[in-house]
């Protein structure tokens, strides 16, 4: 039975012309390591798919969960309580892919959480990277960083670690310090751990470590959940550079190079809700567009017509300008767009002031996948979206 099933899945991922390994696998069994190595590799396909989906879900979530949406947020739940059914490395922290830099990508926030993580975690513009030092077992140490940025310096709490189990490490906070750039010395963080006593100890179980030793998910004491990559997705690059208002344009080239959908401009990828998270104004870009750069803004871009509505949170929640648009395709990664009117909206649209506003052009997209967006505007401009409907 077990033979049949294994010949079966080889039927299907290595038949070459016409015989091949399911006949000879008839003849005689499989090597054991063979079998295993064959188990590591289906093991290693179903985690990358589920890397894959949880990454999706991560795109576009702002403050690091603090700003998802109840869509959003399900979307990560569901993907790390599948990834942490398949496993992963069984042992993570005997594993020397557990060492290393990590960045944080997304955590849960009860009210538990640490000052910390209260203050810094949910800021995007900080970049917050975790150090796990095990090798040394005279000297293991877990390290938590806040980046504020290069002018600014940054801020290092440190802890003494131990391994507890198979997926858990213990920790003590130790030390921690501010080191600002324009200081020649760092400034103690105000919290003197030597006196608190329990409340400088915590724990961190390691639910899920990747076979290529890229995305880990942990849960705290504290009942918080964290998602941890050592490299960023292309996307994700992207994100960080807009985050940090660094080599944007130079993040963004590299990501249309990347771009493998063949008929962007097509409805069947391009519907749906899209908020914009960074935008160039060209020079000849109109005076709206100059006037609402910066401001919170959606696109919607209807699947049945083609038709558009942008909406720009002037005040969120009190004033908003709403205006209408047709596009049609008029090749793979062009759509022509004529306005037809907007309005000046008060309190979710129940006062309407219109406006006399007209015009047509082009936008060329260069880079579309499921969550991300990449556009240009006949007049120079550049836009940069992320999907913000529920579709994953």
């Amino acid at each position: 039975m077990a033979q049949s099933g294994v010949c079966g899945i080889e039927r299907a991922r290595l038949w070459r012309d016409g015989g091949g390994v399911c006949a000879s696998l008839k003849n005689r069994p499989w090597p054991l390591s063979r079998l295993r190595r064959f188990k590591i590799s289906l093991v290693a396909a179903a985690a990358a798919t589920g890397e894959e989906a949880l990454i999706d879900a991560l795109v576009g979530v702002g403050g690091r969960g603090r700003s998802a949406s109840q869509e959003q947020l399900k979307a990560i739940a569901n993907a790390v309580t599948a990834l942490e059914s398949e496993g992963g490395i069984e042992e993570p922290t005997k594993s020397e892919l557990i060492e290393g830099l990590w960045r944080l990508m997304y955590t849960t926030r009860p009210s538990t959480a640490s000052p910390i993580q209260r203050t810094f975690v949910g800021v995007d513009a900080f970049t917050v990277f975790q150090d796990i030092k095990l090798s040394d077992r005279s000297d293991q140490r877990v390290s938590n960083t806040v980046k504020f940025s290069e002018k600014i310096g940054e801020l290092k709490v440190e802890a003494e670690a131990s391994v507890a189990s198979s997926k858990r490490i213990n920790f003590r906070f130790d030390r921690a310090a501010f080191s600002f750039s324009f200081l020649p010395f760092k400034v103690p963080y105000p919290v003197p751990f030597r006196l608190l006593g329990d409340e400088a100890k915590g724990w961190l179980d390691t639910t899920y470590l990747s076979p290529s030793g890229n995305i880990r998910i942990s849960r705290g004491n504290k009942g918080t959940t964290f998602v941890l990559q050592k490299t960023l997705d292309p996307r994700q690059r992207l994100l960080a550079a807009i985050s940090s208002k660094k080599d944007v344009e130079k993040v963004i080239e590299e990501l249309v190079e990347l771009n493998s959908t063949e008929s962007p401009a097509e409805l069947d990828a391009l519907a749906g809700k899209w908020r914009l998270v960074w935008s160039s104004q060209g020079s000849d870009a109109n005076w709206l567009q100059k006037l609402t750069s910066g401001l919170p803004s959606w696109q919607i871009v209807k699947a049945a017509s083609g038709d558009l509505e942008n909406l720009v949170e002037l005040l969120p929640g009190f004033l908003s300008l709403k205006a209408r648009a047709t596009s049609e395709a008029t090749s793979k990664t062009r759509r022509h767009v004529r306005i037809q009117g907007a309005a000046v909206q008060l309190l979710g649209g129940s006062v309407s002031v219109p406006l006399n506003i007209e015009g047509a052009g082009y936008v060329e997209l260069t880079y579309l996948d499921k969550r991300m967006r990449i556009s240009r505007g006949n007049r120079g401009s550049t836009f940069v979206h992320v999907r913000d409907d529920d579709q994953n």
